[in-house]
């Protein structure tokens, strides 16, 4: 689904990523490990094409395309989704407006009534508990940390992704909300076999999203991969 080979990124010409080799097949869940600052979230904004990150080497290839050449864009057209760690209010555009643009930009080709696209959308809502009301507001805006998380979530069941990265999604989450996304996640990849990148600094989220992989950065370098017992011992010995 995604290989990544020796990838070097700068950004304001200084070296962030350091020749990062990394695979996720079709329908496997790769844990991102890693302390403040190793460059984690500096992928994710690489894969989705960023323009402040400078690939100076590699590729990225998405289902044996390299996408380097496209924008951000394009790159989510081609079905990788990257959900925020903050994500952004936009006030003045309601997520069901948001929603019902994407549903119609991604099924152009297709006739869907605008009944249908509405039915989606709420039946979608109603298994993450986010009420009308949500819908109808400013995307994110005045929302708790929770209900942004689900939002993104939302737009993910929607949208279905081939590639999902979940950039420390878990961050301010209690564990009820943290429970109900990690669920719609895992239901994502059997019934849709989405591959998923989550990134993460803790083992929390991989009780309830078990991963298949375990990779571990430092210092914008990979610096061991494994599986979940990875995650146990950095629960218990930190990354030092």
């Amino acid at each position: 689904m995604l290989k990544i080979s020796n990838l070097k990124v700068n950004i304001e010409e200084k070296e962030i990523l350091k020749k990062i080799n990394l695979s996720i097949k079709e329908g496997e869940v790769l844990a991102l490990m890693g302390p403040n600052g190793s460059g984690k979230s500096s992928l994710a904004s690489t894969i989705i094409g960023n323009p402040k990150y400078e690939v100076t080497k590699g590729k990225i290839d998405f289902e044996g395309e390299n996408i380097l050449s496209m924008t951000s864009d394009q790159r989510a057209n081609k079905g990788i989704y990257l959900a925020f760690q903050y994500p952004v209010a936009i006030p003045g555009v309601t997520v069901r407006e948001m929603l019902l643009t994407a549903l119609r930009a991604k099924y152009k080709e297709i006739k869907i009534s605008a009944l249908e696209l509405k039915r989606t959308i709420e039946n979608e809502a109603e298994k993450l508990h986010l009420s009308n009301e949500l819908l109808n507001r400013g995307l994110n805006e005045g929302f708790s940390g929770g209900e942004k998380k689900k939002m993104e979530i939302l737009q993910m069941r929607i949208l279905k992704p081939r590639l999902l990265i979940l950039d420390e999604i878990d961050s301010g989450l209690d564990i009820d909300a943290l429970a109900t996304i990690a669920k719609n996640v895992a239901e994502m990849v059997k019934e849709n076999k989405m591959s998923v990148l989550v990134i993460t600094h803790y083992q929390r989220i991989l009780n309830y999203l078990i991963p298949d992989r375990v990779a571990v950065m430092k210092d914008g370098r990979i610096v061991e991969n494994g599986g979940k017992e990875v995650a146990n011992r950095l629960e218990k010995h930190g990354y030092k």
